[in-house]
């Protein structure tokens, strides 16, 4: 039996909340989608970072091939390799590179997290990959954190949708866990979309609504929406080394 919580956003969690458990960290658009991206296109590791200065500290000091990737306000700043779209993160691009990486919220929302036992990226494009992680490495009785990034301290349609996703694959309300009632939101949620025909058209439709949809949107990078709602499509889970600091 697992014990599932959803926190709608990451700086609303009290203090070490995830402590000794399993943390799902999910910023749909679009930190997790990118990472998630890069690692199955190649990049030999990801070290997510909170602040911009030791971002650019690290890129400069590890040991090459390392490209510095990232966003604020969702813009790539102009001395970075990379912005924080998946679709920069192409094999040509990042296959056998570190990838040192900082954004607005999900390298926050991780951070949050780093009390957690096990701390894995999560988002649509790979729920049902992370749901069979999280059973693989649950002890019977662990507390399950979905930690939903945000926007700005917004809560956001998009990690609702991926934390009801992988709440879904998980089967998590068949299985005799335990649910709050944030989860169970969440989980209810993504069941409404998915009644419809067109499930990655209802998500984009979401998204579109959402904070951070929205401001995407209005910065020229809706063709970021359609790569989040591709569901199961990458079956890579990245898992964070707490000894090297980093996402493989």
């Amino acid at each position: 039996m697992l014990h599932w919580h959803c926190h709608t956003v990451f700086d609303r969690m009290p203090p070490a909340a995830a402590a000794g458990g399993i943390a799902v960290v999910i910023d749909v658009l679009r930190a997790s989608t990118t990472m998630i991206t890069a690692l199955a296109h190649g990049a030999r590791r990801i070290v997510p970072v909170a602040d911009l200065d030791e971002a650019r500290r690290l890129a400069a000091d590890l040991e090459p091939p390392v490209l510095l990737g990232g966003e604020r306000g969702g813009i790539r700043l102009p001395d970075f390799d990379l912005g924080n779209s998946p679709l920069d993160y192409t094999p040509d691009r990042v296959a056998g590179q570190t990838l040192v990486i900082t954004t607005t919220n999900g390298t926050a929302a991780l951070h949050a997290a780093r009390a957690a036992r096990e701390i894995l990226i999560g988002a649509i494009i790979n729920r049902s990959a992370v749901a069979a992680a999280i059973r693989s490495l649950a002890r019977d009785g662990d507390d399950v954190h979905l930690v939903c990034a945000g926007t700005d301290g917004l809560v956001t349609a998009e990690d609702l949708l991926a934390a009801g996703a992988i709440l879904d694959a998980a089967g998590a309300d068949a299985t005799g866990d335990s649910l709050d009632p944030a989860a169970r939101e969440a989980l209810a949620l993504f069941r409404h979309a998915a009644a419809g025909d067109d499930l990655p058209e209802a998500l984009v439709a979401e998204f579109r609504r959402s904070p951070g949809g929205a401001n995407l949107v209005d910065l020229g990078m809706a063709a970021d929406l359609p790569v989040a709602a591709a569901i199961d499509t990458l079956p890579v889970v990245p898992r964070f080394n707490a000894a090297t600091a980093d996402l493989r």
